[in-house]
């Protein structure tokens, strides 16, 4: 009440404006702000002018400024809301996106693993045909050879008729096959240059096809980008409203409390305004007490609840230690049957699954989740719509991410080379959360689990109450 004695009411409810860029071309225009410039310079002028009014005309005035700022909030509420918008239709851009490039590094993994064989295929068929040649040239070398001695000579030579005459014959029944293997090899050359004309289209397409991955994980990285730069720009939007409510509010108290002091010099009831604050100290009172009865039997029923929770665990876990053989058998032998994932199952990255759930690892440890060996540089996607609960470096397990799903699912992610989320954040489903390390053949470990106990992340959400286990 004080302050508004010293400061004129209309200079001291004027709202700060608030704007945020448009686009990548500027900022847009708010239609707002010549109206603000025109109140702030009538609150100027009024400033004189209060020091002659009435309680009443100065009520009046510091009312038409609380109406004057709730239009100028309201109007941030909308501006607040188009962002927000704007912000969801790039969640699901980046989310068809992330769908179109793993269909990319599947057909590329099959491009590349088509290439490495015609690469052998060609490999084996030269060194076929490099012996069948070194073969053939020893044979005309001998037929050469013998086709430059003279008839004489050969009747003159010291063997008999019958070896002549064997050597002839020998001859005549080495042309013709000669002749067959001749043929055969002019075949093998024209098979030879139709795998390598194949090879060459395969590898003219492996090219684009690394090509075209390329420009959809700069993209991707372009939008990425730009949606966290909308996301900071709506975190900083809601802060100004934060405070411009906080600032508005604390207006209405001020102008509640110069209503009451009118009211009560008016009718110079002193006694009665005494009365009520201590009425309202003996409410106040009454409502921690309720609120800290509140809390105790709420702290009660939480430890009992966790008490329940805990005689349930290890009743849980009895009961997986007995089934837990027969059930890691059963799953090894599901899995080395159908090694791919299940239909409809999203996994955080493509790749190939080196390491199932209840399988040993590296360390030989029973393992709690699945590892996916991965491409380099892929990114990693939401397995599904949940919120960001933690996110970076955690003792030596490199760069994780832990999502909270509904339903009790939480989900733990490790082995990125770059997190491109926050905590707090909501995403999508299959929504890029960050990117694989960018060299060699990185792995990435998925680990889901559903009331905080492990499940098997190929079986997928969903599983009834008390059958996702193992």
């Amino acid at each position: 009440m004080g302050a508004g004695r010293d400061h004129p009411a209309g200079v001291a409810l004027l709202p700060l404006p608030v704007s945020r860029p448009q686009g990548a071309g500027g900022r847009r225009a708010f239609p707002w702000r010549p109206a603000l410039l025109t109140a702030t310079l009538l609150a100027i002028s009024a400033t004189a002018a209060a020091q002659t009014e009435s309680p009443g005309q100065t009520l009046k005035r510091v009312e038409q400024d609380l109406q004057s700022d709730k239009a100028l909030q309201r109007q941030l509420d909308r501006q607040s809301q188009t962002l927000q918008k704007e912000l969801d239709e790039l969640r699901e851009r980046l989310v068809g996106l992330a769908d179109q490039e793993r269909a990319q590094e599947d057909e590329l993994a099959h491009l590349e693993e088509s290439l490495t064989a015609l690469e052998t295929q060609e490999r084996n068929q030269a060194e076929k045909l490099e012996g069948e040649r070194q073969q053939i040239a020893a044979l005309l070398a001998a037929l050469q050879r013998v086709a430059r001695i003279p008839p004489e000579a050969a009747l003159a030579r010291p063997d008999g008729p019958v070896d002549t005459l064997r050597s002839a014959l020998l001859l005549r029944d080495t042309v013709p096959a000669l002749r067959a293997r001749a043929d055969a090899l002019a075949q093998a050359l024209t098979r030879l240059a139709e795998t390598r004309e194949t090879l060459q289209a395969q590898r003219s397409r492996t090219y684009a096809a690394r090509l075209t991955l390329i420009d959809r994980q700069k993209e991707i990285g372009q939008l990425v980008a730009r949606r966290e730069e909308l996301s900071r720009q709506t975190e900083e939007e809601r802060q100004q409203v934060a405070q411009r409510t906080a600032r508005l509010t604390g207006q209405a108290a001020d102008l509640r409390q110069l209503m009451d002091r009118i009211e009560a010099e008016r009718r110079a009831a002193a006694a009665a305004a005494a009365a009520k604050r201590e009425a309202e100290r003996l409410e106040a009172e009454r409502r921690e007490a309720e609120r800290r009865l509140a809390e105790q039997r709420a702290a009660e029923q939480r430890q009992a609840e966790q008490k329940l929770a805990e005689q349930r665990a290890a009743e849980q876990r009895a009961a997986e230690q007995k089934l837990a053989e027969q059930r890691a058998r059963a799953e090894t032998e599901t899995a080395r049957a159908a090694p791919s994932a299940p239909a409809g199952e999203r996994l955080p990255v493509g790749g190939r699954v080196t390491v199932r759930y209840g399988e040993a690892d590296r360390y030989g440890a029973t393992s709690r989740g699945v590892t996916i060996q991965a491409r380099a540089g892929s990114t990693v996607v939401s397995p599904q719509a949940g919120t960001i609960v933690f996110a970076g470096p955690f003792r030596g397990y490199g760069q994780i991410l832990i999502v909270e799903h509904s339903h009790g699912y939480h989900s733990l992610i490790a082995g990125f080379g770059r997190i491109d989320t926050a905590v707090g954040r909501r995403v999508a489903t299959g929504e890029p959360i960050g990117l694989m390390p960018a060299d060699g053949s990185p792995d990435l470990y998925f680990e889901l689990r559903r009331h905080g106990q492990p499940i098997n992340p190929q079986r997928g959400f969903g599983a009834p109450e008390g059958k996702g286990q193992g």
